[in-house]
């Protein structure tokens, strides 16, 4: 069973699994116009969560999210699935290939063959695109890789049933009803003001608050913990922000070309500006890994680089609020 499907690559897995598989059902859209409209760019902070014994960070809202709100935006109907047992959900996925169902899954990346070593750790919200099976062999199109690739039945169910944290439950999921008529430009309005909201929200631990929380936190970290910790803390930033999801720099990227493709759409000049501004702070985010990566493995020359690199937080955080403020007033 192989299904005529295009693999193209991709900056985020479930960007590109959603632009994949909705561009198999006749929608030309791009990563960037996913990720708007599906209100990818988010931030929270939550210490009273660990994992890898590290507070938690995420640049991105909930695993599934994104696809679902630009799914209900633009009035697309998404099934999704999970099981209870490797063998129903087996049997769930065979059904959908016998016809002709490109199928999304959420995986875990731990147990993922193909993928690097130093990327293969306990994270359970990738995602990627099962379109076939050959001599026992399931076909895969991970967004993020360059190339198709292979998964041995156990191997997939492996990764389908990772345990821990957003353990995924063997889930898959694809589009059920495609509607004739799509209306861009009110997808776009009704996004861009979520990410407003969601980014200058009232919450110490969400948006553009929740930045500047974290910044306060890297201050007291080797005070608190100890360098040994606090360095462990600022890698788990780093990894959340530049290896799982791209949600630092990469999400500004991205962003910033969905405001782009939206300026367009709309006939606004604002929006163009503001992915600009956008483009840069993106920058900003990465230089901020580029440091925190140097403190970590002991290779910066700097004095005082906690009080530093929490001043370099603070100044993103106090662009992203003017630029906020800005979209918000644009649209």
């Amino acid at each position: 069973m192989q299904l005529d499907f295009k693999h193209h690559q991709s900056a985020h897995c479930e960007n590109g699994v959603a632009s994949n598989l909705l561009k198999d059902k006749g929608i030309n859209i791009s990563e960037p116009m996913v990720f708007g409209i599906g209100s990818g760019l988010f931030f929270v902070y939550l210490p009273f969560i660990k994992v890898n014994h590290a507070p938690v960070v995420s640049y991105r809202p909930l695993p599934g999210m994104i696809f679902n709100k630009l799914a209900k935006r633009l009035g697309i109907k998404i099934k999704r699935i999970k099981f209870s047992s490797e063998a129903s959900a087996n049997k769930a996925l065979e059904e959908n290939l016998k016809n002709n169902i490109p199928t999304g899954l959420q995986v875990g990346v731990y147990n993922l063959t193909y993928f690097p070593d130093e990327y293969r750790f306990h994270f359970n919200a990738h995602n990627l695109v099962v379109y076939g099976k050959n001599d026992g062999q399931y076909l895969i199109s991970d967004p993020v890789m360059e190339h198709v690739t292979t998964l041995s039945e156990d191997e997939l169910n492996k990764v389908r049933f990772a345990k821990g944290a957003f353990a995924p439950r063997g889930q898959m999921y694809y589009p059920i009803h495609i509607p004739v008529e799509i209306n861009y430009e009110k997808a776009i309005i009704t996004a861009i003001k979520d990410t407003c909201r969601n980014m200058l929200a009232p919450i110490p631990i969400v948006g553009v608050k929740g930045i500047k929380f974290v910044s306060r936190q890297i201050r007291k970290w080797p005070v608190k913990h100890g360098n040994k910790k606090a360095n462990h803390y600022l890698a788990q930033l780093v990894r959340m922000q530049e290896e799982i999801g791209t949600g630092g720099g990469g999400f500004r990227f991205i962003y910033a070309a969905f405001l782009q493709e939206a300026s367009v759409r709309l006939k606004n000049e604002e929006l163009r500006k503001l992915a600009t501004e956008m483009t840069e702070i993106g920058d900003l985010w990465r230089d901020f890994a580029v440091q925190a990566s140097r403190v970590y493995k002991n290779r910066s020359a700097q004095n005082d680089v906690y009080n530093m690199l929490a001043d370099n937080l603070l100044d993103i955080a106090n662009r992203e609020e003017i630029f906020f403020k800005k979209l918000k007033k644009a649209i």
